[in-house]
Parts: structure tokens; sequence; C-alpha cells
């Protein structure tokens, strides 16, 4: 079996429980996650089975988008609403400040990672740390906010979506709007709506898949490998240049049937007869190339 999973991943089960979940039921070790969402959270959780593990490296960059609770008044240790209260605020912003702050949090921002994280310092984790009552040093991190919209505001409590890229943490993007409000706040729900191609939509529950046989799955429940990278431009090989594709050498011109309109240094899928083979990196010396960068078969 190798393909991607999307897994509607419920509150109170970590992305590790669900990949470890899924090993069982499917009979394989050969699977794995394209990004960690919080334990608390639930929604979209692209699992990769079998040969697919290897397409994961390519999805970790992909932009998220949540839809999440804000409420303000008091900050917790951990930023949302299952941590120990360490601040309190008094929340009286108008919803014209409100507005006012939500926009200074577009474009790029600069976020300092929590302590509560998957994050390490010196090989340990920071969340392990945590735990032992310790703090370090963590160095802010560029990121970016795509969008943000408020869908209500409710007395202290905020709904809103973001659009957001790789490496974002909605619960620090809370306290610190909570902060900048002078109010505190932190996350009280968080639901992942989409990871790149995969939405909510097309998610399966855990029970669901309980109740299918293998085969289920596969035919109604397992997307393509090449699904997630549709984005990439197509490069089709010739039949004769397969054995060499196998063994990464580069994809002269030569070798080269078609291809979709490309340019240097852009991440390509490679077919041959049909079949989705690999990833390459297009490469430019007297003419095109392509660097093979991975090999799927």
């Amino acid at each position: 079996m190798d393909g991607i999973i999307n897994l509607l991943k419920p509150p109170h089960m970590t992305s590790h429980d669900t990949v470890g979940y899924l090993r069982r039921l499917l009979k394989t070790k050969k699977v794995g996650h394209t990004g960690t969402l919080d334990p608390m959270a639930a929604g979209v959780l692209p699992i990769c089975i079998g040969n697919a593990t290897k397409v994961s490296q390519f999805l970790l960059n992909d932009s998220k988008v949540y839809r999440c609770e804000l409420t303000l008044g008091y900050n917790t240790d951990t930023q949302d609403r299952w941590g120990k209260v360490i601040k309190e605020g008094k929340v009286d912003a108008t919803k014209d400040e409100i507005i006012k702050v939500f926009d200074e949090f577009k474009g790029e921002i600069l976020q300092k990672p929590p302590m509560y994280s998957a994050l390490k310092h010196q090989g340990r984790k920071l969340y392990e740390l945590a735990r032992e009552g310790k703090t370090v040093e963590r160095e802010a991190r560029k990121v970016t906010i795509h969008e943000l919209n408020i869908l209500d505001i409710q007395s202290e409590k905020i709904l809103f979506d973001v659009y957001c890229s790789k490496g974002t943490y909605v619960r620090t993007l809370c306290e610190d709007i909570g902060n900048r409000l002078n109010a505190g706040g932190h996350m009280s729900f968080l639901l992942r709506t989409s990871s790149g191609r995969f939405t909510l939509k097309e998610t399966v529950t855990v029970e669901q898949l309980q109740e299918l046989q293998l085969e289920d799955i596969e035919q109604n429940h397992l997307f393509p490998m090449d699904y997630p990278l549709l984005e990439m431009p197509s490069v089709h090989i010739k039949s004769n240049s397969i054995k060499y594709l196998l063994n990464g050498n580069n994809m002269l011109h030569k070798n080269i049937l078609r291809h979709d309109p490309m340019r240097e240094n852009q991440y390509v899928r490679v077919y041959a007869e049909q079949k989705f083979m690999a990833v390459g990196i297009v490469k430019k010396d007297e003419e095109f190339y392509i660097d093979i960068h991975r090999v799927f078969n």
C-alpha cells in the first residue's frame, strides 16, 4: 500500500499516536505524518503510507489553514486553555481595536517558539524541559501570516481563520495578540482545515477506518503519492531511460519525452510510462536537465 490518507485527527491524540495506530491497522511499519498537530487540536493530518513516506519531506513546507478561538483575559504556561494560568489581564478592547491589532499581525512577522513545543535544545525537546520547570532562550523566527480573518467576536472570545506558513505556532499567535491588546490571551480551540492540497472535506476519521477492510481503504481513502505535488510541473521521460532514472542519474534533454513549462531550480515530478517515479530539480548547463532528487520506485 503506497499513498496518503487524509486523516481527521481527533483531539486528545498526538500526531505520533496516529502513526502508531495506523501502523497496526494497516499492518505496515512504513507510516509517517507530514507535520505535527497539537495533541488537543483536531483536523487535517496527512499520513504517508509505504513508499509515500519518501514524499513527506516535500510536504513539510506546505502552508496551513486553521480555525481558531482566542480567549482574552489570561495567559497560560502552554498558551492554550489546558495550561496553568500564569498571568491575568483586563478585557476592555473595543471591536475596532481588536480588528486593528489583528491587522498588525498580517504578513511576515517574528515569532518566538513556545517552550511547550517539539523543537529541540541541546538534544532535548523543549516540552520535556518545560515539564521540568526549565526555560531556555529561544530565538524568534520569521513566519508568514498570509490571511487573518475574524469571524466572530463575543465578549472575550474571538473566532478567526488563519492561513499561515509552516512553522507558525497558532498558540503563540493567540498569546501575542492578547498581549498586544494588554489583556493576555490563550488559544481555546484549534481546528486545522487544510494542509497543502489536503482539506477537511476529504478527511476520514479513525472510526471510519476501523470499519473498513484494507482493500476498501486503498480504493476509497488513499490519495496517490503525486497528489500533494500536483503544483510541480511534470516531466515525462522515455522508456529506455527508466534504468538510468532508477540509478539516480540526471535526466538529460535526450532522455525527456515531454514536459510542462518549467524554470531553473524548480522542483518537478518525473514520470515514465505514465507512472510517478521521482522528484527532481531543474538545472541548466548548456541546456536544461533534471537533477534527480528522490526516486520512489
